[in-house]
C-alpha cells in the first residue's frame, strides 16, 4: 500500500471508531516500510483490517492472513501474536482473513510467510500487551511497571490485583499507541508458548469432515460447472456440439471460451454449466470437440531426451559461472568421472482438486466475489482483473483453507476460468477440476538433464566441476521480443554448491523450448539440484576414496561466502552448515555402524529457503531390488526459535515422506503434446508401508533470523537415500523416479 492510501485507512479506522465494544490494533504495511502499528479503535466492526480483537467478554479473535495449506500457519502465526500478548490460548479464537491489502503480503510460498511476519507479529502483540497493562495501572492509579500482564489477566504486583483482558479492553480502546521505544519486547527464556507443541487450529474439523475447504463451498442457488481444455497444451477450440450437450438433463448452458496465449492463464477451453456436480461430469463424457492442437502436438518425452543430449554436445551454452580453467584442471586430475542425471516432469497431485466458486453480483457488470483454496490470492485477483477487464475494487477474494498446494495453488488458472464461466451465469458457479484435469493440466514442475565432469587430485581434493544443464523453458515476449524463459525452478544459479567453492568451476544451460506449464513446485529447483549435486559430489568422494562425510566438510571449507567480499550470490553461512552436517552424522552414528551387503547409509545437506539441513538415510535392498527406507535423520538450523514446536517435527517428517514418495515413483510420459497419466492408477504416491518406520528430527539453535520449514527439508532426502542405495548395493541412480533403476544385486 501507498503512504497515502495507509494514512487513509488509519482516518477512517479512527472517525468511525464505535464508542465502547473492545480493542482493535491493525498492522499496516509499506513496500520497504517496518510494520506500524494503527490507533487502536474501539468496537468489532474492522476486524478485516485488524489481526487482534479483544473483546469485553474477553474472546481474543486473531486473523490469520496467510494461506493455509497444510504447513500449519493458521496456528503458528497467531501463537506469535499471541506470545507477546501473553494470552491464554484458551481464550483465542483465530479466523481467516480475507484478501484485503490492509495485511500486507498474503501469498504462501517460498517458506517466507513466518521469517517475513515474525518480528512483526511480535511487536503487535507486545504492543497490545502494553495497552492493556497501561488501562490496568491507570485504573488503580499505580505505576506502570507494577503491572504484569499473563494468561489474559493484568496482576498489580504489590497489591495482587488483578483484572481480566476482558475488563480492561475497553478502556485499552481509548488510549494513544505507545511510541515503539517504549514497546519492550519478552526474552525468549520467558515464553510460555512459542517453542511449544501446539495442535492445529482446524484439526478437529478436519479430522470430522467440517467445510474448510473451497470444494466444500455452498450458496444459495449455485451451480456447478467443469472446463473442458485441449489435452495438447495451448490448443484452441474449432468446434464443439453445444446443442447436443446443452439438451442433457441437468444442464443449464455450454459455451466456448475463447481464452488466451498465457500457458499459465486461462487456456481456451468449452465450459458446461449444471444443477449438480455430477450433472455436469456426466455431460462432459458426451461432449465432443475439435481442437487445433498446434505445434504441441508435435512435443514427446522421447523426443525431449533426444534434443537433449544432442543440446549438450553443441556450442553456444549460457555460461551461469565461470571460474579458472575447468578443461585444463580436468586433464590434471587423477581421476575423473563422468555422469548424466536426468529428471521428468510431475505433478503436484494436491488431494483436493482445483477448484473456484465465482458470483458477479448483480449481475456481470456487478461487482465479483470469489471463494478459493490459493496460496496466492493477490494474484488471482491480478489475473482477473487484466483478464476479464474488471476493476479489482470490485473483486472481492476469500481465502478457503486448500487442500494441499505444493506450489500448484500459487497460480491461478483455476480462479480466472471460474470468473470467465460466472460471467456468463446469472448465479454463483463452482468450478470443480477432476483429478484428471489436475494431472494433465497443472503447472508441472520442470524435467532437465545435466551433463556433469568432476575431476579429483591425488590427494582426493575436488579439482574440478562441470554441469552442463538443459532445462526446459517456454517462448513468452518481453519487452516486444520473443525469448525462451525456463520455467519455474529450471533456472540453474551459479552460486549454487559447489559453484562458488572451487577455483575450476563451469556451470552453462542450455534452454529447451517447448509448449507444456511450469509453476512452482515444492522447493523449486532446489528439490531437484540437491539430488544431482550431492549424488556426483558422492560419485567423486567414492572416486577419491574418501569418505562422503569428510569429503563434504573439506569442500565447505571454514569461510562463510557472503556478498560483498568478491562473491557472488546470496549469503551462505559455512558455519551453520558445517554444524548441522556434523551433528546429523553424530546423531546417526555416521561412521560407527558395519553395514551387511544390501545394507547402507548416505549423507547429503542442502541450503534453501534460508534453511540450512542435512540428512542421514539408512536402507536396506533386497537382492531381488526391494527398497526399504529404514531410519532418516534430519538436523536443521532455521533459526533462534521454534515457533510450533509440534508443526516443526510435522514439517520435517512430512518432507522426508514426500521426499522419499516423489524420488520413487511419480513421471509424467508426454506423448503428441499430452500428459499420458490420468490418475492415480497410473500415477502413483507413496503408500504408508513404504514409509520409514523412524524418522528423527532435531533442530539447532542459532544465533539468526528465524525461518520457515515447509521447504528447506525436502531436498536432501533424495540424494541421502541414494547415496545410501549405493552404499548397500554399489549402483548409482542417475535417473528419476528410483522405479526406472534396477536395484538388484549378487
Amino acid at each position: 500500500m501507498s503512504t497515502a492510501a495507509n494514512t487513509s485507512r488509519r482516518a477512517f479506522l479512527r472517525n468511525t471508531a464505535a464508542g465502547s465494544g473492545g480493542l482493535i490494533l491493525g498492522l499496516y504495511f509499506s513496500p520497504g516500510v517496518a510494520a506500524a502499528v494503527a490507533a487502536p479503535a474501539a468496537g468489532t466492526a474492522f476486524k478485516p483490517n485488524a489481526f487482534i480483537t479483544i473483546s469485553d467478554k474477553g474472546v481474543v479473535t486473531l486473523v490469520s492472513k496467510q494461506p493455509e495449506i497444510g504447513q500449519g500457519i493458521k496456528t503458528s502465526l497467531p501463537m506469535v501474536l499471541a506470545e507477546e500478548l501473553s494470552v491464554d490460548w484458551r481464550d483465542v479464537v483465530i479466523v481467516q482473513g480475507d484478501l484485503d491489502p490492509i495485511y500486507g503480503s498474503q501469498s504462501a510460498g517460498g517458506s517466507t510467510s513466518t521469517p517475513t511476519n515474525y518480528q512483526d507479529f511480535l511487536r503487535l502483540g507486545a504492543t497490545a500487551r502494553l495497552l492493556l497493562t497501561q488501562a490496568a495501572a491507570q485504573t488503580w492509579g499505580v505505576p506502570v511497571e507494577e503491572c504484569l500482564a499473563e494468561n489474559s489477566v493484568v496482576t498489580h504486583a504489590k497489591t495482587g490485583r488483578k483484572l481480566s483482558y476482558g475488563q480492561l479492553a475497553t478502556k485499552a480502546a481509548t488510549l494513544p499507541v505507545p511510541d515503539a521505544a517504549s514497546v519492550k519486547l519478552k526474552s525468549p527464556k520467558d515464553y510460555r508458548l512459542l517453542g511449544q507443541r501446539i495442535g492445529g487450529v482446524d484439526n478437529a474439523a478436519v479430522v470430522t469432515g467440517k467445510p474448510l475447504f473451497g470444494i466444500d463451498i455452498k450458496l444459495p442457488g449455485m451451480l456447478y460447472a467443469v472446463y473442458e481444455k485441449c489435452p495438447a497444451f495451448g490448443g484452441k477450440v474449432l468446434s464443439a456440439n453445444l446443442a447436443a450437450i446443452k439438451a442433457l438433463p441437468g444442464v443449464k448452458d455450454a459455451f466456448v471460451i475463447e481464452g488466451t496465449a498465457n500457458l499459465n492463464g486461462l487456456m481456451p477451453g468449452v465450459a458446461i454449466v449444471a444443477e449438480s456436480t455430477w450433472a455436469a461430469f456426466s455431460a462432459r463424457k458426451q461432449l465432443k470437440v475439435q481442437w487445433d492442437e498446434g505445434k504441441a502436438a508435435d512435443e514427446s518425452w522421447d523426443g525431449f531426451t533426444r534434443q537433449a543430449e544432442a543440446l549438450a554436445k553443441q556450442p553456444g551454452a549460457q555460461v551461469q559461472r565461470k571460474d579458472g580453467d575447468v578443461a585444463a584442471a580436468l586433464a590434471a586430475s587423477a581421476k575423473t568421472v563422468e555422469a548424466a542425471y536426468s529428471y521428468p516432469f510431475i505433478s503436484h497431485a494436491s488431494m483436493e482438486p482445483q477448484n473456484c466458486t465465482a458470483w458477479f453480483k448483480d449481475g456481470k457488470g456487478g461487482a465479483l466475489e470469489l471463494w478459493a483454496p490459493t496460496q496466492n490470492p493477490a494474484s488471482g485477483q491480478n489475473l482477473v482483473a487484466a483478464t476479464l477487464g474488471i476493476p479489482k475494487e470490485k473483486i472481492l477474494l476469500h481465502i478457503t483453507r486448500s487442500g494441499g498446494g505444493f506450489g500448484r495453488r500459487l497460480s491461478s488458472d483455476f480462479i480466472v476460468e471460474a470468473a470467465a464461466i460466472a460471467q456468463r451465469v446469472n448465479a454463483p458457479v463452482k468450478l470443480t477440476w477432476t483429478r484428471e484435469d489436475d494431472l494433465r493440466h497443472d503447472h508441472f514442475r520442470a524435467g532437465g538433464f545435466h551433463f556433469l565432469r568432476g575431476g579429483v587430485d591425488a590427494q582426493g581434493k575436488l579439482t574440478a566441476w562441470h554441469n552442463h544443464f538443459v532445462t526446459f523453458a517456454n517462448r513468452v515476449m518481453r519487452d516486444g521480443k520473443s525469448v525462451l524463459q525456463p520455467g519455474s525452478g529450471a533456472n540453474l544459479s551459479g552460486d549454487e554448491f559447489p559453484g562458488r567453492w572451487l577455483a575450476n568451476c563451469l556451470i552453462e544451460q542450455t534452454p529447451l523450448e517447448c509448449t507444456i506449464p511450469m509453476g512452482p513446485w515444492r522447493a523449486p529447483g532446489s528439490n531437484v539440484f540437491a539430488w544431482v549435486f550431492h549424488s556426483f559430489i558422492d560419485e567423486l568422494a567414492h572416486a577419491a576414496g574418501r569418505d562422503p562425510l569428510a569429503f563434504r566438510l573439506e569442500l565447505l571449507g571454514e569461510r562463510d561466502l557472503v556478498p560483498g567480499t568478491g562473491e557472488r550470490g546470496t549469503p551462505y553461512n559455512v558455519g551453520r552448515m558445517r554444524a548441522v552436517l556434523k551433528e546429523v552424522a553424530a546423531k546417526a552414528g555416521w561412521g560407527q555402524k558395519k553395514f551387511p551387503r544390501g545394507q547402507g547409509a548416505g549423507i547429503a545437506f542442502h541450503f534453501s529457503h534460508r534453511g540450512y539441513i542435512a540428512e542421514v538415510a539408512e536402507v536396506t535392498v533386497t537382492k531381488s531390488g526391494q527398497l526399504k527406507v529404514d531410519r532418516v535423520v534430519v538436523v536443521s538450523d532455521i533459526g533462534s526459535q521454534i515457533v510450533n514446536l509440534s508443526g516443526a517435527e510435522n514439517q520435517v517428517e512430512g518432507s522426508v515422506i514426500d521426499g522419499l514418495g516423489t524420488l520413487m515413483h511419480p513421471e509424467l510420459d508426454i506423448q503428441r503434446g499430452r500428459i499420458v497419466q490420468s490418475n492415480f492408477g497410473d500415477y502413483p504416491l507413496l503408500r504408508i508401508a513404504d514409509t520409514p518406520p523412524k524418522i528423527e528430527v532435531h533442530f539447532l539453535r542459532s544465533d539468526q533470523p528465524v525461518t520457515g520449514l515447509g521447504e528447506p527439508a525436502f531436498p536432501p532426502l533424495a540424494p541421502a537415500v541414494c547415496n545410501a542405495i549405493f552404499a548397500a548395493t554399489g549402483k548409482r541412480v542417475r535417473q528419476l523416479p528410483l522405479s526406472r533403476t534396477d536395484l538388484s544385486w549378487r
